[in-house]
């Protein structure tokens, strides 16, 4: 009987060609289909001895058979097999620049006249929906610590003002304000110049801190235009206590489709659309000082609705400091190598997209 890690070379090639066949078609896998491939290991192989072989892995717990008569279908030791090989240093076949040039055309193009953090991971999980076929997400780092870079206000209508927060880590927030009183032009440019000037560099809470503490002390002219400010601040960047990261999900109808019993998916659906679980998902795998994606099997662990479910992640980084979290959430039968590959390159999709923090 082969143990798991102790499969020879050609059970190892039958193996992935089952994978692979299965994540193509979505059904069972017989020996014949398997004889009709012409991986080197395989190739002259009658399909007696692949059917033999093929007995030995299901022994092995890597495949099972569900019907008696029906082919048969790699178990989730195999899913991690397979992913162990790919991402092997000898053979090494994940990295964003083994992704095909026309997917980096595509992801490239689709980037395009987008600008800031937000923008950006939220196009990020739309282009990873589009090419796995599965659940694009993208998290952003929560704004705890994040420092202002620049604030700008513009008048819309009476007592209605569009507010642009840009703090250092590139992460661009615009809110519409409907203010308790109108401002005018000039006050609202007074009010923005006051910001750039004295708080340039602190962070969205020690700027909070510092206004109220400005509006308890002052007693004059000058306190109109604190007050302005303050309400100004407290409606662009409202405070929630601990920050919640912004989460993008895109591509959960892909879902639908897979073979998944009515109950299963809506749970599964219900899990994805609460952002909670998802960043407790996230964080609970994904470590930011990591360099490589990460191929999660397990995820029920943390999340028992998302059984059956993996989740293919790396952090996203501007100049080697992470600005969040990417990934794909799909069932076992996704294309891993292009969908890893697609990951790795978009991981570094700021690079690209964002002048780092020393350029900005």
């Amino acid at each position: 009987m082969a143990e798991t890690g102790q499969i020879t070379a050609r059970q190892r090639a039958i193996l992935t060609a089952v994978i692979e066949s299965y994540i193509e078609t979505g059904e069972p896998v017989g020996s014949k289909t398997i004889a009709r491939l012409q991986g080197r290991e395989v190739s002259g192989v009658s399909s007696a001895t692949i059917r033999n072989e093929m007995a030995e892995l299901s022994d092995a717990g890597l495949l099972e058979q569900p019907h008696t008569s029906a082919g048969r279908i790699p178990t989730a030791k195999a899913f991690r097999i397979y992913v162990e090989q790919l991402s092997a240093r000898t053979h090494p076949r994940i990295d964003g620049k083994h992704l095909t040039e026309h997917s980096r055309r595509q992801i490239d193009s689709s980037f395009v006249g987008i600008a800031g953090t937000s923008a950006v991971l939220e196009r990020t999980s739309h282009v990873l929906a589009t090419l796995s076929s599965g659940v694009g997400v993208a998290m952003a780092s929560a704004a705890e610590g994040d420092l202002l870079e620049h604030v700008h206000f513009s008048r819309l209508a009476a007592a209605s003002v569009l507010a642009v927060v840009v703090t250092r880590s590139g992460m661009v927030r615009d809110r519409v304000l409907t203010l308790d009183r109108d401002l005018t032009l000039v006050e609202l440019n007074t009010a923005a110049n006051f910001l750039n000037e004295h708080f340039r560099g602190w962070s969205v809470e020690q700027v909070r801190s510092e206004l109220a503490r400005l509006v308890e002390r002052e007693r004059s002219e000058y306190q109109r235009l604190v007050n302005s400010v303050q309400q100004l601040w407290s409606k662009a960047v409202p405070s929630s206590g601990t920050p919640m990261p912004s989460v993008y999900v895109e591509g959960v109808a892909n879902l639908v489709g897979s073979n998944v019993d009515g109950e299963r998916l809506r749970e599964m659906l219900a899990a994805l659309e609460a952002k909670q679980r998802l960043v407790g998902l996230l964080n609970a795998y994904i470590d930011a000082r990591q360099e490589s994606v990460r191929v999660i099997f397990d995820l029920e662990e943390q999340a028992p609705q998302m059984a059956g479910l993996v989740l293919i992640a790396a952090p996203a980084t501007l100049a080697g400091e992470s600005r969040g979290t990417i990934g794909v959430i799909g069932t076992p039968r996704m294309d891993y190598e292009n969908t890893m590959n697609a990951v790795s390159y978009l991981s570094r999709v700021f690079d690209r997209m964002l002048p780092s923090p020393e350029e900005s």
